[in-house]
């Protein structure tokens, strides 16, 4: 019975399955329709956003290499109208350009040329030892205080030039002292060597270097940059770019007569012990026509002293390898006996090479021939200062070839001559000889041969100025008669005077860099072709924009391709 009743028990039963409430809610058709479109068109939101965020990326891309590439005609036809409409006065819009260039660096967006156009080395030129990657350089004046001279390298420029640098900090010559004449495309400019100092260009220089020996890896501390200027880092010293060179200009305050040559010689070693440790060339100029009395040193005698203490200085300058030197003369300064002498002084001191050119006293005739300037432009032609231009390039590739012929024959002893009454000796100049102003030139009625004849007769025949009967002696006080424009006539065609000839030291040819008037490839290949090493421009860029560089190489390469 018991058995029975557990077998009852032991039965199994039949599972019945519970019925357990679904987990997802009820959802209505209408509303899952709605939800699928929903999803639908935020697939398309985040598609379109990513398009539209590509093709931003995309352009601002585009527009960084554009606009930081030194080809872009924007820099030419955008940025220099601009700043010109902007900045009315040439100085303000010389300093805004030179803060933008700076600012734009320091974030690394200033403008650079893309590529390596130079890696090829069919621009290469050998200068002072080292090999230029190529030979267009840019003019002391452009970057007065070695502010941008990283910025400019990265514009294509083999050489770069700053300053002028004076030992002590000055104003210059009162404002305004730059003036624009478009239609020519050209300065005039009187600014009187206005300088931060040597010991603020110095820092400056210095600051740079640790800078590049931090970079490199070498610390950032005094043995850091003595690496550096050793050439342990493998770079010249200083520009610190393979293949590239950095000049710096050096000049007197103006309150140093020139009369007190110990003085001058003062002022130019100061900077030498002060900015020569950071310069691959120093750079002495005794040519600018907007401080009295400074371009009576280059007078054979003066000029001689104070390269031989420039010289010296550089000597003695804590660097395994010293700078070379170089001395830049005046475009005025033209006849055969100047040339000679400046030539003479250059050999007999040991300076390295010489600079042909700087902005001239002199107004040339408009561009092009009969073009008669707008009135404003015409006033200024009136004002005192250096004029520099287009118009200048004649003048210069004819001074480049001089300076060759001159320099490659080596160290002559000028025979002595005696001196005219009331005329300077040969190869001498007071440097700061008032001229007929060109409102002379202007309001003139005779005829241009009866005024040649008229200067043929009054002047020595190796003089192409118009000197008045009293000639003041040097001065420094702000007296800017030097600067003011004056009227020229064609040289009269004399035989040259033969020096004497004295035996040839031996010794490396002297360099010879040219600035004036050059704009394009064609003049750039000219001046080389002419005996220079290097061509400088500055004015062109001053209109041309930043890709001036640039350009005048590739005109240089196109023109070779096309001679080929």
């Amino acid at each position: 019975m018991n058995s029975a009743a557990q077998m009852r028990a032991l039965r199994i039963r039949p599972s019945v399955p519970r019925l357990r409430p679904s987990q997802r809610p009820f959802v209505h058709p209408t509303r899952q329709a709605s939800t699928a479109a929903t999803d639908a068109r935020s697939v398309a939101t985040r598609t379109k956003n990513f398009v539209y965020g590509t093709a931003l990326t995309l352009a601002l891309s585009f527009g960084y290499l554009y606009v930081t590439d030194t080809r872009s005609s924007i820099h030419e036809w955008l940025i220099v109208p601009a700043l010109r409409q902007i900045y009315p006065d040439g100085e303000d819009a010389h300093h805004a350009g030179t803060k933008i260039v700076k600012a734009l660096h320091s974030f690394g967006l200033n403008p650079r040329e893309r590529g390596d156009p130079d890696a090829a080395g069919d621009l290469a030129v050998e200068v002072f030892g080292h090999t230029l990657v190529n030979p267009i350089g840019t003019s002391a004046g452009m970057d007065k205080g070695a502010d941008i001279a990283t910025p400019v390298f990265e514009l294509g420029a083999g050489l770069v030039e700053v300053g002028a640098v004076t030992p002590l900090a000055q104003e210059g010559n009162p404002k305004p002292r730059v003036f624009r004449l478009p239609s020519q495309n050209a300065l005039i400019n009187r600014y009187g060597f206005n300088s931060e100092g040597a010991e603020t260009v110095a820092m400056r220089l210095r600051h740079r270097v640790r800078q590049f020996a931090y970079h490199v890896g070498l610390g950032i501390d005094e043995e850091a940059e003595r690496k550096v200027l050793d050439g342990e880092a493998g770079v010249p010293p200083g520009s610190l770019v393979p293949g590239r060179l950095l000049a710096v200009q050096i000049a007197k305050n103006k309150t140093t007569s020139e009369q007190d040559i110990e003085a001058v010689k003062r002022d130019y070693t100061a900077c030498v012990n002060q900015l020569a440790k950071y310069a691959d060339i120093i750079v002495v100029n005794v040519s600018s026509p907007n401080t009295p009395g400074l371009r009576a040193l280059q007078n054979v005698e003066p000029l001689t002293q104070l390269l031989n203490s420039v010289v010296q200085a550089a000597q003695k300058v804590d660097r395994k390898t010293k700078p070379a030197i170089m001395v830049k003369v005046s475009p005025d300064e033209d006849s055969e006996e100047q040339v000679s002498g400046i030539c003479e002084a250059v050999w007999d001191s040991g300076v390295d090479g010489v600079i042909v050119g700087n902005t001239t006293k002199k107004r040339p005739d408009p561009i092009p021939k009969g073009y008669f300037l707008p009135q404003e432009e015409a006033n200024l032609l009136l004002e005192q200062g250096g004029y520099s231009g287009p118009q200048m390039f004649e003048r210069t590739l004819s001074l480049v070839k001089k300076y060759r012929k001159t320099l490659d024959d080596g160290p002559k002893q000028l025979p002595p001559l005696s001196s005219k009454p009331g005329l300077p000796p040969v190869g001498h100049s007071t440097g700061d000889e008032p001229d007929s102003s060109i409102v002379a030139k202007l309001q003139s009625s005779i005829s241009p041969s009866e005024a040649l004849d008229s200067v043929a007769s009054k002047l020595p025949p190796a003089s192409v100025e118009l000197h008045s009967e009293a000639s003041p002696p040097p001065t420094n006080i702000d007296d800017l008669s030097a600067s003011a424009p004056i009227v020229t006539a064609k040289p009269v065609s004399v035989p040259a005077r033969n020096p004497a000839p004295a035996p040839v030291t031996a010794g490396p040819r002297k360099v010879i860099f040219a600035t004036g008037g050059i704009t394009n490839g064609r003049q750039a290949r000219e001046i080389l072709d002419a005996g220079a090493s290097v061509a400088q421009v500055y004015t062109a860029i001053i209109y041309g924009g930043v890709g001036t560089i640039s350009r005048i190489k590739e005109e240089m390469r196109e023109e070779a391709r096309n001679k080929k």
